[in-house]
C-alpha cells in the first residue's frame, strides 16, 4: 500500500451513490399517494435548499421528514434500491476503498440506518460513518431524528470533522456546498466537488479541483484507479453537425465532447485540434498531413460516413492513429432511395410532376413503364448492391451485377463476367462502388456508349466515378433515358448556391448527397462509430480500423494493459518482451497483429508493476505511439 499521509471524507448522497435516498425514499413510500409528484418535487426542493446553505439543514431536515412518512421496514427496500444506485466510478475503484480503508471516512447527513449498509461493502466500517440516526415511535414509523447528534445542525459537518481530529491532510470530496463548509472553516485542507450525478455551481465555484468522476480525484492524487488516464481528461471534437445522439453517446462514457456544426478549412482544423484525442467528422472534412501533424495528442478518427476519402489513412496509420467508419449503418437508407429512383425514373415522374407545377396537364403513357420484368444492372454488390439486389427482386425486377471481386450472388441475381457486359445488358444501371482513386470516371462516354439505348443511371456512390459532362451529352441526345445522381465529383462545404451540368434536363432526379441522410441512418451512425470509438479507447481493441491490424483481447481483471504501436521493423516484439523481462513483469496475455507497415501489440501484466518499465517501453527504437490503459 502507498503511504499518503492523506484523509479521505467522502459525502454519501450524490457522491457515493447517484441519488438522494431521502428522494429515493419518498418515491417508495408515496408511490400509491394521488399527490406524489408534488410532494417529492417539495422534498427535492427542500434538499437543495438545505445543500446549497439557502436553509438551515435542521429546517431542511424536520421538513423533509415530515413529509416522507416513512416506516422502518421501508428501509431495507431502501437500501437495496441505493446497491443499484452507485455511482458509476465509484462502483469501478473498489479497490482503492479496499486498499485505503484506514484513511477513508464518510460524512453525511444523512442517516447511518442505510449509509452503513452500503458502505461496509466498500470496506468502510460503521465506526467511520458519521450520520445522522433516525426516531422511531412504538409503531415503528419515522417520526423524527437525533437532535443532540451534530450533523442534524446547520454546517454540523464543521463541527463532527472539527470533533474527529484527523492528522495528516484533510481531503474532502462531495457535491454540496454544505461539503465545501469544512475547506472554509480550516479544518479540511482541501475541497474537491465531485460532479459526476449532480453539478452545483455554488460547490463547483468554490472548490480546489471539479471533478467529474472518481477516476479524476485518483489522477490528481496519483492513486490507484481503474483507468490510467480519466475519461474527462480526453478531448473529443465532432464536426459537421453530426447526429446529436453521438455527442450524448460519448459524453455519457464520461469524455469531453464538443460539438461543431460545420466543417473546418484545413488551417482552422490545424489550430483546432491541438489537444484533441478524438475527430469525429462527416465527409467534407480534409484530415491531411498537415492536419494529422498537428494533432499532437490524436488517437482516433472517426468518420461517421461510408468513405473515408477525405482522411489521409496510410499516414494516418504512420502517425498511429486508428480511422473508424460505419460501413453498414446507412445501406438500408441508400438502398430504398435508389428502388424509389428506379421507380420514378421508369414512371418520368418527376416529369410530370414539374409540367404540373408548371401549370401543364400531360397525361399520357409514353415513356412510363413498369420495373416489372425489367433488367437492373448493379455495379459494385457489396453491403448495398446484395441489399439493393434482394428488395429489386422482390418486385420483380431481373437482377445483373459485376464487381471486381469474385462475390456470391443472392436470390437469383446473375454474374456478369465484364462491366461492358453488365451495360449491354440493364435496363437501368445503379452503382455502388466504393472510393478508390481508380474509379475515377469508371462511367464516360465510351462506357456510355455500350449501355442500351433508353437506359436509365444511378449514381449514390462517389462523385468522381460518373463524367458528367458526357452523361449530360447521352441525356440530351437521348441515348439515355433518365439518370439519378446523388453525388458529385465537387461538393460545396455548406448549403448554398450549386451547379452542375444536368440542371434542367428532363427525367434527371437531382438530389444533394442525400443517399444515406435519414434520420434512423444517421442515429445508427451515431451508435456505431462512437461504440467503436469507445471499444477502442477503454479497451486498445481497434475491430472495424480501416487503417489498423484488427485484432481483440478480452479485459482482463487484476491486470494493467499497455498499447504498443511501431513501425512493423524485425525484432520489435522481442524488445518489448525483453523489457518486461528486465522489470520482471509477468505476461498474462498478449496479441501482435502487423501490415505491411505498423504492428499493434496489447499486453496484459500483472497489476502491480514497475512503473519504470514505462519509460522503457517508450524509448525503444521504432515506437509510433505507446499508452497505458488500465
Amino acid at each position: 500500500m502507498v503511504a499518503t499521509n492523506r484523509k479521505y471524507v467522502f459525502d454519501f448522497d450524490s457522491t457515493l451513490t447517484r441519488v438522494e435516498a431521502l428522494d429515493v425514499l419518498a418515491e417508495m413510500t408515496l408511490k400509491d399517494k394521488s399527490d406524489k409528484d408534488e410532494i417529492v418535487n417539495k422534498i427535492q426542493e427542500i434538499t437543495n435548499l438545505g445543500i446549497d446553505g439557502d436553509i438551515s439543514f435542521t429546517e431542511s431536515l424536520e421538513r423533509r421528514i415530515k413529509l416522507l412518512n416513512a416506516h422502518k421496514d421501508d428501509l431495507e427496500p431502501l437500501v437495496d434500491e441505493l446497491r443499484q444506485k452507485i455511482s458509476k466510478s465509484i462502483a469501478a475503484n473498489k479497490e482503492f476503498f479496499e486498499k485505503f480503508s484506514d484513511d477513508i471516512y464518510v460524512i453525511s447527513c444523512g442517516f447511518k440506518e442505510f449509509i452503513d449498509p452500503i458502505v461496509e461493502e466498500y470496506n468502510i466500517p460503521s465506526n467511520r460513518v458519521y450520520a445522522n440516526t433516525f426516531k422511531f415511535d412504538d409503531e415503528g414509523s419515522i417520526i423524527g431524528f437525533d437532535e443532540k447528534n451534530v450533523l442534524s445542525q446547520h454546517n454540523g459537518k464543521i463541527e463532527c470533522l472539527r470533533q474527529m481530529n484527523l492528522d495528516g491532510e484533510v481531503q474532502v470530496i462531495g457535491d454540496g456546498y454544505s461539503d465545501y463548509v469544512m475547506k472554509e472553516a480550516g479544518i479540511a485542507d482541501k475541497f474537491f466537488a465531485y460532479t459526476e450525478n449532480v453539478h452545483r455551481e455554488k460547490a463547483a465555484s468554490k472548490a480546489d479541483h471539479v471533478t467529474p468522476n472518481l477516476d479524476e480525484f485518483l489522477f490528481v492524487n496519483d492513486l490507484p484507479r481503474n483507468i490510467s488516464y480519466p475519461k474527462n481528461r480526453i478531448k473529443i471534437l465532432l464536426l459537421e453537425n453530426v447526429h446529436p445522439a453521438a455527442l450524448e453517446n460519448l459524453s455519457k462514457d464520461g469524455f469531453s465532447v464538443e460539438l461543431v456544426k460545420h466543417s473546418l478549412p484545413e488551417e482552422e482544423l490545424i489550430e483546432k485540434i491541438k489537444g484533441v484525442h478524438v475527430l469525429g467528422i462527416r465527409s467534407k472534412t480534409q484530415v491531411t498531413q498537415k492536419v494529422l501533424d498537428a494533432g499532437n495528442k490524436l488517437l482516433v478518427v472517426g468518420a461517421f460516413c461510408i468513405g473515408t476519402t477525405q482522411i489521409d489513412l496510410e499516414y494516418a496509420r504512420k502517425k498511429g492513429v486508428a480511422v473508424f467508419n460505419a460501413p453498414y449503418s446507412n445501406t438500408r437508407s441508400v438502398v430504398e432511395l435508389a428502388i424509389g429512383e428506379i421507380i420514378m425514373l421508369m414512371r418520368s415522374v418527376f416529369a410530370r410532376s414539374s409540367e404540373i407545377h408548371s401549370g401543364q396537364w400531360q397525361k399520357t403513357a409514353q415513356g412510363s413503364r413498369e420495373v416489372r420484368g425489367k433488367n437492373l444492372g448493379i455495379v459494385g454488390y457489396g453491403n448495398i448492391g446484395k441489399q439493393l439486389s434482394i428488395l429489386a427482386e422482390a418486385i420483380g425486377m431481373r437482377v445483373y451485377y459485376y464487381d471486381v471481386e469474385d462475390k456470391l450472388s443472392l436470390g437469383n441475381a446473375k454474374k456478369c463476367s465484364s462491366l461492358e457486359d453488365l451495360l449491354n445488358v440493364s435496363d437501368v444501371v445503379t452503382l455502388h462502388v466504393d472510393d478508390n482513386k481508380a474509379n475515377n470516371n469508371f462511367i464516360g462516354a465510351r462506357e456510355i456508349k455500350q449501355m442500351r439505348d433508353g437506359a436509365m443511371l444511378i449514381n449514390l456512390s462517389r462523385g468522381f466515378v460518373v463524367d458528367i459532362e458526357a452523361l449530360a451529352d447521352a441525356l440530351k441526345s437521348g441515348k439515355l433515358g433518365g439518370a439519378a445522381i446523388d453525388v458529385y465529383p465537387e461538393e460545396p462545404r455548406s448549403n448554398g448556391e450549386f451547379y452542375t451540368a444536368l440542371q434542367g434536363i428532363p427525367n434527371v432526379i437531382l438530389t444533394p448527397h442525400v443517399g444515406g441522410s435519414t434520420e434512423e441512418a444517421q442515429r445508427d451512425i451515431a451508435d456505431f462509430v462512437p461504440n467503436k470509438i469507445m471499444d477502442y479507447i477503454n479497451s486498445g481493441n481497434p475491430v472495424d480500423a480501416v487503417n489498423f491490424p484488427n485484432i481483440r483481447l478480452p479485459k482482463q481483471q487484476n491486470a494493467h494493459r499497455f498499447l504498443h504501436i511501431h513501425k512493423n521493423v524485425p525484432g520489435i516484439m522481442a524488445k518489448i518482451n525483453e523489457e518486461l523481462a528486465t522489470y520482471e513483469l509477468n505476461i498474462l496475455g498478449q496479441y501482435l497483429s502487423t501490415d505491411s507497415e505498423v504492428g499493434y501489440v496489447i499486453t496484459d501484466v500483472d497489476k502491480e508493476y514497475n512503473k519504470e518499465v514505462i519509460k522503457a517501453l517508450r524509448k525503444i527504437e521504432n515506437t509510433i505511439k505507446f499508452r497505458v490503459l488500465y
